[in-house]
């Protein structure tokens, strides 16, 4: 627990006390009732600080986006397959000029100039630089700047606890920035980022920000290693101690040839710096797909991403991309390429909203570069890094999408963490499958932090801590079983509970989506964890994983060693490989590809074509976490794919 010093103490209780009444005609529009955990206000901003003020304007049609999602992906609906446009997409949520003109208007009689304020690309963002006298005037608030810790190199500028809008302004207004967020990177000495990935520590502190998603240790579902193993066991009776490529195989009935591999996308998504090692994918294919050596995935470079890491790389830098790529490339062979998302460079970093501007540029979030609340800015604003401009709808979405990068859902704001969900809803309606680990630390967040009773990320907290985006309704979440020691792939799979716990639980921030709730609202019946009330959130919310695959004792190259490897990473691309498999059955028939399939994977039918995980479960939180019970649950969702039945389930819908 981080320990400030007793000057820092005083001087936030009497910031806490001076508050300025909103103006009139003003009504709270967004509001932080804690400050992450480490961050302390250490004084007012300077009036003529200059913010990059953004507001984020209301999307239209978003109340309705569950039942457009659910007409082209539930398998009884008459749409079903029948996916978007991106045109349509794009047309159905754009900001109406009703809202652009309220926002620009309140922005100039408040005054600002008028040739100021600048609409954004995509039409969803006005911008406008604003000082903090200007800022504190417009949304009735104070600024102050935040230090992590006792050390004055990290600060960050945020606004105290909430802030207002007109009333009739506040409707037409999602998010504004920066405001009460805390999704950004301490600034190193003289005001220049810190440089991404320090060789100093394996592990990322809890401050990094949402565009230090690489850093190594960082995150939710990182994976984990009990480090180099000798002598590679290709045996089917050896998968409790040894998980090879023939394993999954065997545990999934996955054996499939593709017959129109040109028709048909993959991509793994990575953050840089974490990047693969060419030779360790060689050294992997020779031992277990021969015909590979040589064979590389296709890079699409986002914001500056590149392969090579610095200084040689190691587990913590080449063990995450290495894991995705090996077992990707391998289960689907080599006729089907497989892409990489490479995001970010080893300056700026990306964030899950760098590659969201890549693949639709309706997202970006205005002109010349992105919000850097959230998002990694380029051109690299402060040199040494990427000067190209930002990738802005440069990435046409592959039809399946895998990443294994999380966050703890209380480490970011709801506003940020809704506007991301609602696109990857608009993906789904475009046809593409996003499919993201669950998280490596059972019912709690990063390092196996919970939160305390109000909400606050800390470490000796008894409260359930979800992560994010895998509580997103709109992604599909995978969570990690393991073959159990002694027994062999023919018995059924238990929940991961050995060097790491299989993610799962409830969300506090999303509600309960329609396709969702009646398996929900049968594990709770049937088997309430029996938990006192407000150790996790009982009210109706998205819960997850949806779905689950192994997790535990993969082989896989790094640096020239073969190390055994933990993880919800593993369970990700294993997956993403067996769901492309049907995409290129169906399309080669003439067919859509499974697009979004949460709808269809909790139908009664689609759900016995898992197998079910009725044993493990998945401690945190000082708890045993949930258990597996037959049917979904919060620890292994509706089980691990047979991929014969769920072929023939796909194959025979429109």
């Amino acid at each position: 627990m981080m320990v400030l010093s007793s000057r820092l103490v005083a001087l936030a209780l009497v910031l806490y006390v001076t508050a300025v009444p909103a103006p009139t005609g003003h009504i709270v529009h967004e509001v932080r009732d804690i400050i992450p955990r480490g961050w302390t206000a250490v004084r007012r901003a300077e009036p003529d600080m200059v913010l990059p003020f953004r507001v984020g304007l209301v999307q239209p049609n978003l109340e309705n986006i569950e039942e457009y999602i659910m007409d082209v992906s539930h398998p009884e609906s008459p749409n079903y397959g029948k996916h978007w446009t991106p045109a349509k997409v794009a047309s159905t949520f754009r900001p109406t000029k009703e809202s652009v003109d309220t926002v620009r208007t309140w922005l100039v009689e408040s005054g600002v100039a008028s040739e100021r304020v600048k609409l954004g690309t995509g039409g969803s963002w006005i911008k406008v630089n604003v000082t903090i006298e200007e800022a504190e005037r417009l949304l009735g608030t104070e600024y102050y700047v935040y230090q992590f810790g006792e050390d004055e190199s990290h600060t960050h500028v945020a606004c105290h606890e909430k802030y207002h809008l007109p009333e009739h302004v506040s409707k037409h207004v999602e998010i504004v920035s920066p405001t009460l967020h805390f999704d950004t990177k301490p600034r190193g000495p003289a005001g220049q980022w810190q440089k991404l990935g320090s060789r100093d520590d394996a592990s990322a502190s809890s401050n990094s920000s949402a565009h230090a998603i690489g850093q190594p240790g960082f995150g939710t579902s990182f994976p984990k290693t009990t480090g180099t193993v000798q002598g590679i066991i290709d045996q089917l009776e050896n998968c409790d101690e040894q998980i090879v490529p023939n394993c999954l195989r065997a545990l999934y009935d996955f054996d499939y040839y593709p017959l129109v591999p040109e028709k048909n996308s993959l991509a793994i998504v990575e953050y840089t710096p974490q990047a693969y090692n060419a030779s360790d994918l060689d050294i992997f294919f020779g031992n277990f797909s021969p015909s590979q050596v040589g064979q590389r995935p296709i890079l699409y470079s986002i914001d500056g991403g590149y392969l090579e890491t610095e200084d040689g790389g190691g587990f913590y830098y080449n063990g995450e991309s290495n894991l995705d790529l090996q077992y990707s490339m391998t289960l689907v062979g080599p006729r089907q390429p497989v892409q990489l998302y490479q995001a970010g460079d080893f300056y700026e970093g990306a964030s899950f909203g760098n590659l969201l501007d890549a693949l639709d540029a309706s997202y970006c979030t205005f002109e010349g570069g992105d919000d850097p609340e959230f998002d990694a800015t380029y051109p690299d604003p402060h040199g040494g890094g990427y000067e190209g401009p930002e990738n802005c709808g440069t990435v046409s979405p592959a039809y399946i999408m895998s990443t294994s990068y999380g966050y703890t859902e209380a480490d970011l704001t709801p506003a940020y963490e809704q506007r991301q969900c609602a696109e990857y809803a608009k993906l789904g309606l475009m046809g593409i499958t996003v499919l993201y680990s669950s998280g490596d630390y059972g019912v709690a967040g990063i390092g196996e932090a919970c939160l305390d009773a109000d909400g606050q990320v800390d470490w000796f907290g008894h409260t359930f801590a979800p992560a994010f985006p895998v509580d997103c309704p709109y992604v599909t979440a995978v969570g990690a079983t393991r073959v159990n020691p002694n027994s062999t792939i023919f018995e059924p799979e238990s929940a991961c509970e050995q060097i790491i716990q299989s993610g799962g639980g409830f969300s506090n921030v999303f509600p309960v989506p329609s396709y969702q709730a009646a398996a929900v609202e049968h594990y709770l019946a049937n088997y309430p964890p029996g938990y006192p009330d407000g150790t996790y959130n009982t009210s109706g919310s998205r819960a997850y994983p949806d779905i689950s695959a192994n997790g535990a004792n993969y082989v896989v190259a790094v640096q020239g060693e073969y190390y055994l490897v933990y993880g919800t990473s593993c369970s990700s691309p294993v997956s993403a490989a067996i769901f492309s498999a049907i995409n290129d059955a169906r399309l080669a028939i003439g067919k859509s590809p499974i697009g979004f399939i949460n709808p269809a994977i909790y139908t009664p039918e689609f759900m016995a074509a898992f197998n079910d995980i009725t044993t493990g479960s998945n401690p945190g939180c000082g708890t045993e976490g949930f258990y597996a019970q037959p049917g979904w649950d919060p620890v292994t969702g509706v089980g691990t794919p047979n991929f014969v039945k769920l072929l023939a389930l796909w194959l025979a819908l429109p």
